[in-house]
């Protein structure tokens, strides 16, 4: 293993909602993502997502039982997602994010509303050197 800097790794695609896999640990993937605009509403059943912005402001929408409500999160803030909780990431302009999660798991969730075709529904794209 070799350290990865991130802002590289950014460099090398330009596809918005398409994480690349920038290492593991343990039995997770540590995804990083280029991001605007509208992802779409979705959720993981059985893990929790986390989001740490590296570049910009991403903003997270989410339906809980008390309601809907919106997280700001702007750079170098982290937020988790609990299970079960449908979810809706928008990002702004310029807009880079780092994901946590379990291999495997698709970035549309276990359910989900119809998927556009500028959302990569994916389980992550392994980032080669």
């Amino acid at each position: 293993m070799e350290p990865v800097a991130l802002d590289a790794v950014l460099k090398t695609f330009d596809a918005m909602w398409s994480p690349r896999i920038v290492t593991t640990v343990n039995d997770y993937d540590v995804r990083l993502a280029k991001a605007e605009g509208e992802h779409v509403w979705h959720v993981h059943e059985d893990t929790d997502e986390f989001f740490l912005v590296v570049e910009g402001e991403l903003t997270i929408h989410l339906r809980e039982p008390a309601g809907e409500r919106a997280v700001v999160l702007p750079r170098g803030c982290v937020f988790t997602v609990p299970r079960g909780t449908w979810h809706k990431p928008h990002a702004a302009p310029g807009t880079a994010i780092l994901l946590l999660e379990p291999t495997g798991t698709s970035s549309t969730g276990d359910a989900h509303d119809p998927v556009p075709e500028r959302v990569d529904s994916t389980t992550g794209h392994v980032w080669r050197a």
